[in-house]
């Protein structure tokens, strides 16, 4: 005794809605794909390119109501900016922030800034430079 098949004939009655489905799966992956790529290399773009401010704190002192904090500044000529600090307690509450402007045509600054505090700082942390 023989099983019928349940198969219909290969190639007679078309493309199985399977077939088309996978086909518009793979098409759509495709494109969400592309778009992703072209978005993150944007942001990429964007970031490193309009970046024309960076910092670094090469050390800092703590005094009761005080940070002096040595910062280093690499900018481009021309490009006026800030750079933000904060301080934080021993037991890891922020105990000062601020903006220090940087303006000239010097394309490395070396400075010294005070960063007033409502506590004794234990940290003196660069969170970011931004043209502006």
């Amino acid at each position: 005794m023989s099983t019928a098949s349940t198969r219909l004939p290969e190639g007679r009655y078309g493309r199985s809605s399977d077939e088309r489905a996978d086909r518009k799966l793979k098409v759509a992956g495709a494109v969400l794909g592309a778009l992703l790529l072209a978005l993150v290399g944007y942001f990429a773009y964007h970031y490193v390119a309009e970046n024309e401010i960076s910092g670094q704190v090469i050390t800092f002192q703590a005094s009761g109501d005080a940070v002096e904090v040595h910062l280093e500044v690499h900018k481009d000529a021309g490009v006026d900016g800030y750079c933000t600090l904060r301080s934080q307690s021993a037991d890891g509450a922020e105990v000062g922030r601020a903006d220090f402007r940087f303006t000239g045509s010097a394309t490395r600054i070396d400075q010294v800034v005070t960063l007033r505090t409502t506590a004794r700082g234990t940290t003196a942390e660069l969170l970011g430079c931004h043209a502006g």
